[in-house]
């Protein structure tokens, strides 16, 4: 029996290969991997695009303050926005980062350019 699919698929990420090909995910799900994408690569990560990601997983170790979170904030819409292109609206694009203590959490809110179906993902990451 074959799977019916609401939204286009998508391929997964990271990229895997299941019994019945290439495992695929739905809309949401695709978004979401491609802001961890941004979120997670350290700027100059990728050869080939050097400017591309954020790296907060090294702001864990600066401090926890509106003055981090502003800078962080700005670099993300700029990064997202890119990365983004074509999935989401650009002008709706939100971008929060506030934290406590260790841990820093970033809320990113945005509607889907072909649908207007507007969304949110949040991702929390503390220090070890």
């Amino acid at each position: 029996m074959a799977r019916r699919l609401v939204d286009p698929p998508y391929l997964a990420f990271p990229l895997r290969v299941g019994t019945a090909g290439p495992v695929l995910a739905e809309r949401s799900a695709h978004i979401r991997h491609q802001i961890e994408q941004v979120l997670f690569t350290l700027p100059g990560e990728r050869v080939f695009r050097p400017e591309f990601g954020a790296g907060v997983k090294a702001l864990v170790f600066e401090p926890n303050d509106s003055p981090m979170w502003q800078v962080t904030r700005r670099r993300l819409l700029a990064s997202l926005a890119e990365a983004l292109q074509g999935e989401v609206d650009p002008r709706s694009l939100e971008v929060e980062v506030d934290g406590e203590d260790a841990t820093l959490q970033i809320r990113v809110a945005y509607t889907l350019a072909a649908i207007g179906h507007r969304d949110s993902q949040t991702f929390t990451l503390q220090s070890a």
